[in-house]
This record gives structure tokens, sequence and C-alpha cells, in this order.
């Protein structure tokens, strides 16, 4: 069970939420100049789908990942994609999430837009220092005249 992948220097987990730009070639018949003469053209475009990691598979050269996505009509769209592969070009993360399983395969039976969202991972910046709990018992307050007369 691997929870996380890197690809070309980028590491994405296992709940993030991330852009395949993978590579298609498209095949198109087009007719020439004289009768009866088809010629062939070879397009090639980038496609990006982009979801959520529902798992990681394998290791080494073997290893592939699953990407779930919601498409037109609440439709669930799952692409398995190989990660040594020569069609992807690159894989962009574009937010993090925190989740405690391996296998995120209950999003399945998620409708709207509770399958589309986990819980994102909160990110502390370096500068901020968390201080340590007060362990000084706290000072009483000083009494006055005034208060002193009333008790």
């Amino acid at each position: 069970m691997a929870n996380q992948a890197i690809h070309k220097e980028t590491t994405f987990h296992v709940g993030d939420t991330v852009q395949v730009h993978y590579r298609i070639l498209e095949k198109e018949k087009v007719s020439g100049k004289a009768k009866r003469e088809v010629k062939e053209e070879i397009r090639e475009r980038i496609q990006i789908f982009e979801g959520i990691v529902i798992g990681i598979k394998g290791e080494g050269d073997n290893k592939t990942f699953t990407v779930r996505r919601i498409g037109v009509g609440a439709i669930g769209i799952e692409r398995i994609f190989p990660l040594i592969s020569p069609w992807i070009t690159k894989i962009t993360v574009k937010k993090e999430g925190k989740v405690r399983r391996a296998k995120l395969y209950y999003l399945r039976e998620r409708q709207g837009r509770e399958a589309e969202t986990v819980k994102e991972k909160v990110k502390i910046s370096p500068k901020v220092k968390i201080s340590p709990k007060r362990t000084q018992p706290k000072k009483k307050p000083m009494t006055t005249q005034k208060n002193a007369q009333k008790r």
C-alpha cells in the first residue's frame, strides 16, 4: 500500500486534488484534392483530467494511481494512470487533502458536493511559534481599600 507517489519532482498523496496533463493523439481522415483521395492527419493535444487521488497501487515501474472526478449529470468518472508513462506530461497538485485512509473508495457512495470534498491539510508556517502552556499560577489582583470595605 503506497500513500504517496513522485512524478518528475512532483510529490502527491492520496486525498490530494491533482491535474493530470495527458497527451492525446487524434487521427482524422481528410479528403484530398483528387477524387477518392483520403489523407490521414495526426494531431496531438493535451487534455487535463482533474480530480481527487483515491488510491495508489504497485511499486517501482508498475506503480499506478486512480483519479476520480464528478462529471456532467453528477456521474463519477475514474481513471487509472500509470505513474511512469510517456503520455503524462505533468502532474500539478491543486489542493492537499488530509485523510486517514490509504484507499478512498468510500467516496464512490457519496453524492453531490460530498463526493468532491476531502478535508484540506492545514500548513503551519515556520515563522509562527506556538508558546508553551503557562505553568505558573495566575497572580491574584491587588485589593484596594474600596474592595476591602465591600468584603
